[in-house]
């Protein structure tokens, strides 16, 4: 606090230094051409309807009707580990704000302090206080005590908006922190109906691979009787055997199946594996909405990847105004005011005890500015990164709902075909059991059609969990389930 012992007073002057030297500096600024994005999109979706009607602004929670699977969702809302680890990133990135705005606000501080010294005789301040009385008859005491108190404050005067700007940049930072949580929940919530429709096929596969070992069973019991009766050979009961023991086999892995997917339905949730409940009835029934893409400037909106891309661009396009606000002088100012005194009592007598200072500081880069040309470079290559990631995360939403919509369209037609197939094939099961029996047929002829039967099912329910997992993909790349 000795610094503060005689009033101390700077020249305001020198703050103003900065508006001649202004041009000068100013024509020593680099200054580049920022890339412009092209967010340019088709009017349509390969020339479909242009109806704005659009399935991304249904929430999620009336997008599946199932409350089993609702109710997954909403504990993988609450528990999943990776969205509660961006949901601490986006309060990091608040923080950054705060920090940043108070950048550009005044810093002030209350100081008091107290400290003794003693001085040598035979040195100038020594010298000094041996011969100068603080009043008539009272010497300087020894040693000499001292006490402050007092208020002081610093200022960065924000000229060139360098810290305004930075403080903008964080917040679009922090917002594109939220709508890369937003991304997040859409993905958590397409990958947990993703697993959950894997689940009940995989429920379905099982029920019909039991149905068919009941008929294959039958099968082999009528083979049997067949060779006693000397109609069938052993080679008949023998593949009859074998296509069972391989339906079996195929059914423990089919639970297994399951079990891993049980599982990863419970990670996705946050907790140790356990069953997932589950509604497996009417799995084939199940009717598939229709789905309304809107028009392709709505991804823009709807996307909250795209948002997030958007979001970072903007905060780079900022990084270089801060970058380039680094080539330009910095005004600070620093002014303090209290009281001091050798004796607490003397800190009530003013104005002797009264001390204040203002400071003005101006400093500018002058020579060997590489490190900040190289900031502002780097800030100005950073820009132009973001307007490709930009550029191509609008690219990216394009072709993903351009190949839901034709996927949607072509696994319909599939559908109808590999269910009329099924049809067929379950009729000639029979068919050929009678036929067998009646000698008309070899026993490989069943064998094929019990085979290829079992096929066509198992096909069929792929087909159908494909159908609901393409209706969330097509949901999911519309930029729906994050509301």
């Amino acid at each position: 606090m000795n610094n503060y012992r005689v009033p101390k007073i700077e020249s305001y002057g020198r703050l103003f230094v900065c508006i001649v030297l202004f041009g000068a500096f100013h024509s020593c600024v680099p200054t580049k051409t920022l890339k412009q994005e092209d967010k340019s999109l088709p009017e349509t979706y390969r020339a479909l309807s242009n109806d704005t009607l659009n399935t991304a602004k249904t929430k999620w929670r009336e997008f599946f009707s199932d409350p089993y699977l609702v109710s997954l969702i909403d504990t993988a809302l609450v528990n999943n580990q990776e969205l509660n680890i961006m949901l601490q990133q986006i309060d990091i990135a608040q923080n950054e704000v705060k920090a940043r705005k108070g950048e550009y606000l005044p810093f002030i501080d209350v100081n008091a302090g107290a400290d003794i010294e003693k001085v040598g005789e035979y040195t100038r301040n020594g010298a000094v206080e041996k011969n100068l009385n603080i009043r008539e008859d009272e010497e300087f005491p020894e040693p000499l005590t001292n006490y402050s108190a007092g208020i002081f404050a610093s200022w960065e005067l924000d000229v060139w908006k360098k810290l305004r700007n930075s403080k903008k940049a964080a917040v679009m930072e922090y917002l594109a922190t939220v709508e890369g949580k937003n991304f997040m929940v859409t993905s958590l919530i397409a990958e947990i109906a993703d697993s959950y429709y894997e689940l009940i096929a995989l429920d379905n596969q099982l029920a019909i691979i039991e149905q068919n070992l009941e008929i294959q069973g039958n099968a082999l019991r009528m083979v049997r009787l067949q060779k006693q009766a000397a109609r069938a050979t052993e080679l008949a009961v023998r593949r009859f055997e074998a296509e069972v023991l391989k339906n079996q086999s195929h059914k423990f892995e089919v639970q297994q199946q399951i079990v891993e997917t049980e599982n990863k339905l419970n990670f996705l949730l946050g907790r140790n594996p356990q069953k997932i409940n589950r509604n497996s009835q009417n799995f084939i029934e199940s009717e598939i909405d229709t789905m309304y893409a809107g028009i392709p400037a709505q991804l823009l909106q709807n996307r909250p990847d795209i948002r997030k891309a958007e979001f970072e661009l903007e905060a780079a396009k900022l990084d270089i105004k801060v970058a380039r606000a680094n080539f330009y002088p910095s005004i600070g100012i620093k002014a303090g005011v209290g009281l001091q005194a050798f004796k607490p009592k003397y800190l009530t007598e003013t104005p002797q005890s009264l001390l204040y200072s203002a400071v003005g500081d101006l400093v500018a880069p002058l020579i060997n500015r590489n490190a900040i040309k190289a900031v502002y470079n780097t800030a100005n290559a950073r820009q132009v990164q973001a307007v490709y990631e930009y550029e191509k995360s609008i690219l990216q939403g394009y072709i993903e709902v351009t190949n839901q919509l034709s996927n949607m369209e072509n696994l319909k037609k599939t559908y109808d075909l590999k269910a009329r197939q099924v049809e067929a094939l379950t009729e000639s099961i029979n068919l050929s059991t009678q036929l067998f029996q009646s000698a008309r047929i070899e026993y490989i002829e069943v064998l094929f059609t019990q085979r290829e039967a079992l096929e066509s099912k198992m096909e069929l329910i792929e087909t159908k969990r494909d159908q609901l997992v393409a209706r969330v993909a097509i949901y999911k790349a519309l930029g729906g389930g994050w509301n």
